[in-house]
């Protein structure tokens, strides 16, 4: 590794020191987060191990498929109806983000919607660059997007619901059988690979997710990744996120991130008025909701959602469908900008 790699693992591991002293919630995936998003802040030569961060999300993967059993399929008719409305929920979002960023902040027209749809952040950055938009832009935007809703949720939900997000997200590495952990290695390994193969967008979560759910629903695996193994995701998915500031100017600061705070807000009040059209509806509790609909990272939502205890395949179910509107619609919109 390289000097300014492994400088930015120890400053996110003095956040989670520091989080952990003082009692904060999600220590590994806030505390590195703010770490580097601070030390990218005060100039420091930081950079995140890009293999290996994707490499850490196989993990999440393998955890959502080994929480989709046969009794979570037979349920999957009763989350039609919420399910549905996340795609009027994209493009309402769409609708009101693209004139945002394209009147108010005078974006061009790819970034401007690029950075509206709420997908993944590489996806949007791949859509976004093959469409003539700004990478940096769209960098800063989502990375100020996850990093707002990633904050807030948590203390969100330990205030108003009282849950404790100190929990482990998973048995200890002890108490998962050796067959098991074995088993999952070869699924994070060869789902990431399969699906990088086929071009696949966010393969490294979508890879190994796939095949862990078919050897779930099979029988051969019954067991979720050991809490060592999701706490190191969530360590380098904060780092990866907090490093997405390195560089930033004042003009950008100005600009972009104040345009990404202002857009997050917007984001936060139409999640709000979706999440109580669930709830009123009788169609998940409160927790659940909040988290399906959450705009946040697929990877963020899904720690917070084990962590949480809520119900992993409801939540991940609904962001999916999310990224694949946006993923299905994002090429068809970006040949129209071109």
């Amino acid at each position: 590794m390289t000097l300014s790699i492994l400088r930015t693992i120890a400053i996110a591991l003095t956040g989670v020191l520091v989080f952990l002293i003082i009692g904060l919630p999600l220590p590994w995936l806030l505390g590195p987060m703010f770490a580097c998003l601070v030390a990218a802040l005060l100039g420091l030569d930081l950079r995140a191990p890009e293999r290996l961060c994707a490499g850490m999300r196989t993990i999440l993967g393998v955890a959502v498929g080994a929480s989709i059993t046969p009794a979570v399929v037979v349920r999957l008719p009763d989350m039609a109806a919420s399910i549905a409305l996340i795609p009027p929920f994209v493009l309402l979002i769409g609708l009101i983000g693209y004139p945002y960023f394209r009147k108010l902040w005078r974006f061009d027209p790819a970034t401007s919607y690029y950075a509206a749809m709420p997908g993944g952040l590489q996806d949007m950055l791949v859509f976004g660059e093959e469409a003539g938009g700004s990478a940096r832009v769209l960098s800063l935007v989502h990375a100020t997007r996850v990093l707002v809703i990633v904050s807030l949720l948590p203390l969100f939900l330990t205030e108003v619901f009282d849950l404790d997000l100190s929990n482990p997200p998973g048995k200890p590495l002890a108490d998962v059988p050796y067959r098991q952990l074995f088993l999952m290695v070869v699924i994070a390994a060869a789902g990431w690979r399969a699906a990088a193969a086929m071009g696949m967008f966010g393969a490294s979560i979508l890879g190994p997710m796939i095949l862990a759910t078919i050897a779930s629903l099979t029988g051969l695996i019954d067991q979720r990744p050991p809490a060592e193994a999701i706490l190191a995701a969530q360590f380098f998915i904060g780092l990866a996120v907090g490093v997405r500031y390195v560089g930033l100017t004042l003009g950008e600061l100005r600009s972009i991130v104040v345009a990404g705070l202002g857009f997050t807000l917007i984001l936060a009040a139409l999640s709000v008025v979706f999440m109580e059209i669930v709830i009123l509806l009788g169609l998940s509790d409160p927790v659940d909701a909040i988290l399906a609909f959450a705009p946040g990272g697929q990877g963020e939502m899904t720690v917070i959602a084990l962590i949480a205890g809520a119900d992993v395949a409801y939540v991940v179910t609904h962001h999916l469908t999310r990224l694949v509107t946006v993923i299905i619609g994002a090429p068809l919109v970006g040949r129209w900008l071109r």
